[in-house]
């Protein structure tokens, strides 16, 4: 396979959850592979202070995807950018991080809402476009817990456990008119949604412990599999959940 079926130049591609962690290391790394990248979140500050860090192309949409009945203008303001999406990245995360005792139904809703819903209804949204031009990806953020349950995490790991199966079905949908849908469930990695996990440093070190590797990941870990599903490497798989985790599922 050439080196040049691992190319992202000139695409436009969306990536939400992009103020912090894993959305906004994604957003610059495929900025500075020469994409146009727009970078969604709900803080605004932040957004900014990533544009004029950040080389290459970007622009940014300051937006809540919570609002699921305001999709359909977020994705015509991301659009307004450089034109109609070619890869879209929902790596936008919200983990309450409650005893099932005691998540409400807010809780609940919010979460399904930012990690599942808004998921969905985006990519919705920019289906057509893709269809028109036969090419596009979806590129969805699954989790451990996926498929393992953890304490404190019913909230997270149902709305997780909906993204491995949706990204199943939007492949059924969506794949024969030549969108591929996948999605990547990280392992640990360091960012504002685990800060509580890294701050316990016996509990990192049992997490490292269970991998196959014998570390946590680093956010650079991420960058290969993003940029094999996200180019023309990646033309033959759809509807998979690429496990980046160190071998933590495997033992």
């Amino acid at each position: 396979m050439s080196q040049s079926a691992f190319c992202v130049a000139s695409k436009t591609i969306c990536v939400t959850g992009a103020s912090s962690g894993i959305g906004r290391h994604i957003a610059s790394y495929l900025a500075n592979q020469g994409a146009n990248v727009v970078a969604v979140a709900r803080r605004g500050d932040a957004l900014a202070d990533w544009e004029q860090t950040t080389g290459g192309t970007v622009a940014s949409v300051a937006a809540d995807l919570g609002q699921i009945d305001q999709i359909g203008a977020i994705g015509d303001e991301i659009a307004a950018h450089f034109g109609a999406v070619d890869i879209l990245i929902n790596a936008a995360g919200l983990n309450p991080r409650l005893h099932a005792d005691q998540v409400t139904p807010k809780h609940w809703q919010q979460t399904i809402d930012i990690n599942l819903s808004a998921s969905f209804f985006l990519a919705q949204h920019f289906v057509p476009g893709m269809q028109a031009r036969g090419w596009g990806r979806v590129i969805n953020f699954a989790s451990l817990q996926s498929r393992r349950a953890f304490a404190n995490g019913i909230a997270y790991g149902a709305s997780k456990g909906g993204v491995e199966q949706m990204t199943r079905a939007m492949a059924e949908a969506w794949s024969p008119r030549g969108i591929t849908c996948n999605a990547i469930a990280p392992g640990f990695f360091p960012t504002e949604l685990t800060a509580k996990v890294f701050d316990d440093a016996a509990l990192a070190r049992a997490n490292a412990a269970q991998t196959c590797i014998g570390r946590n990941g680093e956010l650079r870990d991420l960058e290969g599999p993003v940029m094999f599903l996200a180019s023309p490497a990646s033309d033959y798989v759809t509807g998979q959940v690429l496990f980046v985790d160190g071998g933590f599922t495997a033992k």
